[in-house]
């Protein structure tokens, strides 16, 4: 039996391009092209890149809300990619989603009440009194206030809808939760409250999180083990202590740097990348990031670098990227 909860091999997501009048297929979008990670049970792998590197759509693609091209996605030894809809409706209340945005997440004709009590009817569990039960528990839960069953989601504030939709992703008792981007959207003020709130749950439930984000910072707080993506593709993956210590890709080493210092007399030398992301319709031949890369090589341009360990870091085996000049951080 694998000591994984969730196993990601190969996942590639290609949106299809149509045009003219006959509709045909002109081209693909490789919003993920070849993903591979594994997660254990009660740990929190941070999936962290720029906005459109793919971060958002592996977490979709996990939860088959889109349909992954190929690839395998195993939870619990068992490859959920390919399950009929009927056997992946029995698998799906055991992974939930976050969504970025509370308030697109959260019906706004329905009140708080019908909105957690729908878990439950979905899969037929429990009678009326026993939902309306379980929904104050989840109120309470999350901190909120009971006569909130009767109140609609724009009647919230954003930490609050927030809240009630971690209520409904924890509803069913899932395995795993994956978390896009769940704090972004909220005030600085607030967010520290929600990590806190995530780390709680987790513990209280075991609960096993895929957390997705821009932020370094954030990531850093919550997580494990941290994969960067960039373009589609996982280019570092670490212990999050290791990665932070000792970033073997450049690319890495840029949005480290970007984290900002809290102590105004210490000033950070901060990497800035040139140009813009590529198209993922057309992305670069060899390495991704060479168009972007301030240490390129001749080689970069041609040969696509491997995702593997780097036998000079500390952590041998545990530290992996896609570079080929990355050797040359591992002291």
């Amino acid at each position: 039996m694998s000591e994984f909860l969730l196993t990601v091999n190969d996942l590639k997501i290609h949106f299809p391009i149509f045009r003219g009048l006959f509709l045909r297929k002109t081209g693909s979008v490789y919003a993920v092209d070849g993903v591979t990670f594994a997660i254990r049970p009660g740990e929190t792998l941070g999936l962290v890149g720029e906005s459109g590197c793919g971060k958002t759509t592996v977490g979709r693609g996990i939860l088959r809300l889109y349909r992954p091209t190929s690839g395998q996605v195993v939870f619990k030894n068992r490859d959920i990619s390919i399950l009929p809809r009927k056997e992946f409706r029995q698998v799906r209340r055991n992974l939930q989603m976050i969504f970025q945005d509370p308030f697109e997440s959260l019906n706004s004709r329905h009140t708080v009440g019908n909105i957690l009590e729908e878990p439950f009817l979905i899969h037929r569990i429990g009678s009326a009194r026993e939902r309306r039960e379980r929904v104050r528990e989840l109120l309470a839960r999350v901190g909120i206030q009971q006569q909130a069953v009767e109140q609609f989601p724009h009647e919230f504030s954003g930490g609050q809808r927030q809240r009630i939709g971690i209520a409904r992703a924890i509803a069913l008792n899932p395995e795993l939760v994956v978390c896009d981007e769940p704090v972004s959207a909220l005030d600085v003020s607030i967010q520290s409250q929600i990590l806190n709130l995530l780390l709680e749950l987790q513990q209280e439930m075991n609960l096993t999180y895929l957390f997705i984000a821009h932020d370094l910072a954030v990531v850093k707080h919550l997580s494990d083990h941290t994969a960067v993506m960039y373009l589609g593709k996982i280019v570092e993956y670490a212990d999050a202590d290791a990665l932070y210590e000792r970033p073997l890709h450049p690319y890495t080493r840029a949005l480290i740097s970007a984290i900002p210092i809290p102590d105004p007399m210490t000033r950070g030398k901060r990497i800035i990348l040139s140009g813009e992301i590529p198209s993922p319709i057309h992305p670069p031949p060899g390495c991704r990031f060479h168009t972007r890369c301030p240490i390129a090589i001749e080689r970069c341009y041609h040969e696509e670098p491997m995702l593997e360990a780097m036998t000079g870091a500390k952590d041998q085996g545990g530290h992996l990227a896609a570079c080929h000049r990355a050797g040359e951080y591992t002291d």
